[in-house]
């Protein structure tokens, strides 16, 4: 069909190719947050003394907390590839380091699973340990392994922030969304990013920079619902 005979039909006959891309976009931008927010929600607070016995008496929450990390962490990576069809026109290099870094991310919280599910094993032991020399080198382990997981979501944290920032300059430069949205986008991640330096060098949680991080929350649940809703601008999306 070429572009005469395609201006000729009524809008709701015309085939946009990158409907479909926008909704599978916008839903797993959804499924990525909805499933972190779980996973967070399950896992027991490790920055508790206690810890190591929390995770021992919670292992299947603990397990299903692991399960939706994993949701989240393969949706990060499939919100780049989802969106390299459209991005691709812009800046195909730049669309690949968009997918890159963002694989990175989900690489980084695989380890941070890894380190969650070791715990596990190690609050078993822990609580089944009766003498108390036992028990103080399982919780050196045991906190070694907090930090290593720690330190693998804040790199994961990096990762997304410039991988995110690609794209959202690609949406910038291509009007494939409004500007006012791929505008707030690349300043959510740049106050992110703030929140990532500060974590990294006060050696605290991110979580500790809730001011910092609620804008690209909020940005990227607004984006999905417009991806779903209303998709890519077909005057930036047709070529």
């Amino acid at each position: 069909m070429n572009r005469q005979v395609r201006a000729e039909l009524p809008h709701d006959q015309t085939l946009d190719p990158t409907r479909t891309t926008a909704i599978v976009a916008g839903v797993l931008f959804i499924v990525a947050t909805v499933a972190a927010v779980v996973a967070a929600a399950l896992v027991p607070d490790l920055t508790a003394s206690d810890y190591l016995t929390r995770i021992s008496a919670h292992t299947n929450q603990v397990a299903t907390g692991a399960f939706f990390y994993l949701i989240a962490a393969l949706g990060s990576a499939a919100i780049a590839v989802s969106l390299y069809g459209v991005l691709k026109e812009t800046g195909a290099a730049l669309a690949v380091g968009s997918i890159v870094f963002r694989a990175l991310e989900a690489a980084m919280y695989m380890v941070a699973v890894v380190s969650l599910l070791s715990l596990m094993t190690l609050g078993g032991r822990f609580t089944e340990a009766g003498a108390a020399g036992d028990r103080a080198s399982l919780q050196t382990l045991g906190d070694a392994l907090v930090s290593a997981r720690d330190h693998a979501s804040l790199l994961g944290v990096f990762a997304f922030c410039l991988g995110a920032f690609i794209y959202y300059y690609l949406f910038y430069r291509s009007r494939l969304i409004p500007r006012w949205l791929s505008g707030w986008g690349i300043v959510a991640i740049l106050l992110m990013l703030i929140a990532c330096m500060l974590a990294l060098f006060s050696d605290s949680p991110i979580t500790g920079y809730i001011v910092l991080v609620l804008p690209i929350a909020v940005q990227e649940m607004v984006l999905a619902v417009w991806l779903i809703v209303r998709g890519f601008s077909p005057s930036s999306a047709i070529r």
